[in-house]
């Protein structure tokens, strides 16, 4: 139909042509070579008309056909997606009861883990508590035995372990002061303070989150002394320095060992105030923990309340430098809650241990401005992570749920326990030709 049209167009145009050359020729008279010249040119400028007319008309309809393209690829486009929803649809209402069954056996797989988790903590609490009435009945029968039988006396006077002797404390507290000082001073240089850890663990999963390392001396009877008993005495003869050099490089070591098993584990290390100010300690421990700030983040220094309060300018400036370097600081032995979080936050302390019965008993504590039900509220604002410590019951942990204690520590999850020798093997010489030297010989060995 096309090519009809343009044959009809051309015949068209040629019978015009011809036309307009034949009247000027007859008509007008020009001559036959102009009148020709005008038929030609009025030939070409029809044909090319025509050629541009037709070169549009096509253009036009090529737009329409890629415009009406255009729109069956966005329906087919749009159709695709619906099938893909619909697919996506079935493929849910399929996998829903799989998912289901899953989300809801997983939760009791995580309960049933962490019965069988505090089954077993509570398993040992009840044998560890056994082996202590049983432990205290001995002790109470022993005493008639030996009233019968008196033990002679040893070199080692009161000291000595016999059948009717009194209390490590009250062993220490017959002695006299030199001799007190003797026998602190042998059992730091026979490496006979050994390094005990009690774990804090998190409320109520009861999951191991720090370790406090606590002292224990050791006579060269095998008698075990509590700190409690002789870290006073220990203070106010000047021997601290030279027993928390002995912890500070234990600790250290424990706490790489702790690092290689889980990243979540960290170490509270008690430090006496007398470090501190000794300047040739503080000197040789700052170096020392200058060299090993990689642990800065799970070894923490602990001090109790009273050392805190009665803290000077040079106490000061030795915790400004151990922040600087990026080591926190816990305090313990809360007597009460007379304390300001923002200052002790500004001034690097991140955790507080206070005795539960202190949070749970309103009457000890009522004098303060601190309400006991705030206190963990009120220090995790300031950055301050609240630990119960003395828990020996189970109904002490219900009520400390209620405010909102996050974690716990005391005898009824465990007793401090004995580091074990592997655990500091590879120290052991250097704690043996350190222990006559310097106070900072120690730390100059790490």
């Amino acid at each position: 139909m096309r090519r009809i049209s343009a044959i009809f167009i051309a015949a068209c145009v040629v019978i015009i042509a011809a036309s307009a050359g034949a009247v000027l020729y007859l008509g007008f008279g020009v001559d036959a070579s102009t009148s020709t010249i005008v038929a030609l040119a009025a030939l070409t400028g029809m044909a090319l008309f025509n050629s541009v007319s037709n070169r549009l008309r096509d253009r036009a309809d090529l737009g329409d056909q890629i415009a009406d393209l255009s729109r069956g690829t966005a329906d087919l486009a749009r159709q695709v997606a619906e099938i893909s929803r619909r697919l996506n649809a079935a493929e849910a209402k399929i996998a829903s009861p799989t998912q289901r069954a899953r989300a809801a056996n997983d939760p009791l797989a995580t309960e049933i883990g962490e019965l069988g988790a505090l089954v077993k903590q509570i398993a040992q609490t009840v044998a560890s508590h056994a082996a202590t009435l049983q432990k205290q009945e001995t002790l109470a029968v022993r005493p008639m035995v030996s009233a019968a039988k008196p033990q002679p006396a040893t070199a080692e006077g009161s000291l000595a372990v016999s059948e009717n002797a009194a209390l490590p404390g009250e062993r220490f507290r017959r002695l006299s002061r030199d001799r007190i000082a003797d026998v602190i001073s042998k059992a730091v240089d026979a490496n006979r303070i050994d390094l005990y850890l009690q774990p804090i663990v998190t409320l109520p999963q009861r999951k191991v989150r720090y370790y406090e390392a606590v002292s224990r001396l050791r006579t060269e009877d095998g008698d075990i002394v509590p700190a409690g008993d002789f870290i006073d005495i220990a203070e106010s003869i000047g021997l601290m320095p030279k027993i928390d050099n002995l912890a500070i490089f234990r600790c250290v070591q424990v706490t790489r060992r702790l690092l290689l098993k889980s990243r979540d584990v960290g170490l509270f290390c008690n430090v006496s105030a007398a470090s501190l100010t000794d300047a040739l300690m503080f000197r040789q421990f700052l170096d020392f923990m200058d060299a090993n700030r990689a642990l800065a983040s799970s070894l923490m220094f602990e001090f109790p309340q009273e050392a805190y309060r009665n803290f000077g300018p040079i106490e000061d400036e030795s915790l400004a430098a151990l922040a600087e370097r990026g080591f926190r600081f816990s305090m313990d032995h809360v007597t009460d809650l007379h304390m300001e979080p923002n200052e002790l936050a500004n001034r690097s302390f991140r955790f507080l241990k206070v005795p539960a019965r202190l949070l749970l008993n309103k009457t000890d504590s009522n004098e303060s401005h601190i309400d006991p039900e705030d206190l963990s509220d009120l220090l995790a604002r300031s950055g301050i992570d609240l630990i119960a410590e003395r828990i020996e019951m189970e109904t002490t942990v219900v009520d400390l749920l209620d405010y909102d204690v996050r974690f716990g520590q005391g005898f009824l999850f465990s007793p401090p326990r004995p580091v074990r020798a592997e655990a500091l093997q590879g120290n052991v010489d250097a704690l043996k030709t350190g222990a006559s030297e310097s106070p900072g010989a120690l730390l100059g060995a790490g």
